[in-house]
């Protein structure tokens, strides 16, 4: 009887596993859309003149603002809670906007989060205020841009433009974007929520190459 009962244990297993996977669409929990379409990058660039954009890649976003090694303890806990585990990725990326003139300011943080781990995919980019305003305030957040036009916060951007976050956060209701000071909160929250992106598109990858093998 119980050699009955394990063969038909795993019988079951690999339907249900199937059946999971094949219905990811209904049981899986994505992250919430906040903000659909969020003004692209166009007016920036790096300091080696190339463009960047949110389509195609999924974005962690930051505000440093002209005081950029004030926020240097920011930039050291999203690169050891965020970047190092999240940098494997091919299409994530973690970009920190700038106003023009920060560009040797910039190369110097980056040799020292070099030691934390490679920053091929961590970029620093650079604009005018009046761009800089045009893409946080696109946000449409309930966070602001300090005098220095920087903010502790930082936001999670899909592939598609949107701004990602929660909606039912237990502490904030909506919960725009992550307190980069707050190193329980990007470890926790944040982290949590970027596996919940990074899962989303994987479980579509395999949805989509699944399809195609039919």
């Amino acid at each position: 009887m119980k050699k009955i009962l394990v063969l038909g244990i795993l019988f079951i297993l690999p339907i249900t596993v199937y059946m999971f996977f094949a219905s990811g669409k209904d049981n899986f929990a994505k992250l919430p859309v906040l903000t659909p379409k969020v003004n692209e990058l166009t007016g920036f660039k790096t300091i080696d003149g190339a463009s960047v954009r949110f389509k195609d890649h999924i974005t962690v976003l930051g505000f440093f603002g002209n005081e950029l090694f004030e926020n240097k303890g920011n930039a050291f806990n999203l690169a050891h809670k965020i970047y190092k585990k999240n940098r494997g990725f091919q299409d994530f990326q973690l970009i920190i906007v700038l106003p023009e003139g920060l560009q040797d300011e910039s190369e110097e943080l980056k040799l020292e989060l070099r030691q934390i781990a490679d920053t091929a995919q961590w970029k620093f980019v650079f604009g005018s205020s009046e761009a800089i305003h045009g893409v946080f305030n696109s946000l449409e957040s309930n966070y602001s841009l300090d005098a220095n036009l920087a903010t502790s916060y930082v936001f999670i951007i899909d592939k598609d433009g949107n701004l990602r976050g929660r909606d039912e956060d237990e502490n904030e209701g909506k919960l725009y974007g992550f307190n980069a000071s707050d190193i329980a909160e990007i470890n926790n929250k944040m982290h949590d929520d970027v596996k919940v992106l990074l899962a989303e598109y994987r479980l579509a990858l395999k949805k989509y190459k699944a399809n195609r093998d039919i």
